[in-house]
């Protein structure tokens, strides 16, 4: 796996989960309290940093074969989740990620909240909880994409600053236009990564477990196209069962 298709596959991978984590921040802090907020944030990032000592410090010290076959199933757990959703929204059986609509959900539901809570250093506890569930839910998941690839790959380092560039871009973007970026084609990406954290963890778990692929890495080239056509297999045959899935369901319901 070449350097500039780590930077690319990490890079890809953590825009989507920062432009999450940025939706809920802008949430936390418009309707409620951006001091808060932002201590929400940093309280966050300070949990990840202790996260990626921890476990970037033991990723490292397991044997080449060890690493790639843990990681490669964690890939494979964390892909195909990712795959599964994908695969149910572009099927039409569960709704598009709208980031628009999540803000204005979040939003609604803080303002409802009530009156803050001012204890100690932090005025609005709300807020700041808020913020900081979802940098660090979100984050975590940053974390691991960043270390797991950079890891099996042994350049943790360019995997991070990928990380870092990804997580930078949203936040500048979000500081400029103050609003969520629903405009970022989101639910294509989270497909794409699906089907790319699925291919790695296949590639890198057979690795693990003594498997030879023909052409080592040149095997990518066939498993992630065979992985991208298999999921688009099955969201067209969701999209053609879907008015039968329907039916079935509101039986099921009238029963």
């Amino acid at each position: 796996m070449s350097s500039a298709a780590l930077f690319a596959a990490v890079f890809l991978a953590c825009l989507v989960e920062a432009v999450e984590a940025l939706t809920i921040v802008l949430a936390a802090g418009t309707a409620r309290d951006w001091r808060s907020a932002i201590t929400g944030v940093l309280a966050g990032l300070a949990i990840l940093a202790g996260a990626v000592a921890i476990l970037g410090t033991a990723l490292t010290e397991l044997p080449l074969d060890g690493l790639r076959l843990v990681v490669g199933g964690l890939l494979l757990v964390f892909g195909l989740q990712w795959l599964r959703k994908a695969i149910l929204r572009a099927g039409g059986c569960k709704p598009l990620r709208d980031e628009q609509a999540a803000f204005e959900t979040t939003s609604a539901a803080a303002r409802a909240a009530g009156a803050p809570d001012h204890r100690g250093l932090v005025r609005d506890w709300y807020a700041f909880t808020l913020a900081f569930k979802g940098v660090t839910l979100e984050g975590l998941e940053v974390v691991f994409i960043a270390l797991t690839f950079g890891s099996a790959q042994r350049d943790i380092s360019l995997a991070a600053i990928a990380a870092l560039a990804a997580s930078m871009l949203v936040v500048v973007a979000g500081f400029l236009i103050r609003a969520p970026l629903a405009r970022v084609p989101e639910n294509a990406m989270k497909f794409a990564v699906g089907v790319m954290l699925t291919a790695f963890g296949l590639f890198w778990g057979a690795e693990g477990a003594g498997a030879h692929w023909p052409g080592g890495e040149v095997a990518l080239l066939v498993i992630v196209p065979g992985v991208a056509l298999y999921a688009l297999a099955l969201v067209a045959w969701l999209r053609g069962a879907g008015p039968t899935i329907q039916s079935a369901r509101e039986g099921s319901q009238h029963d």
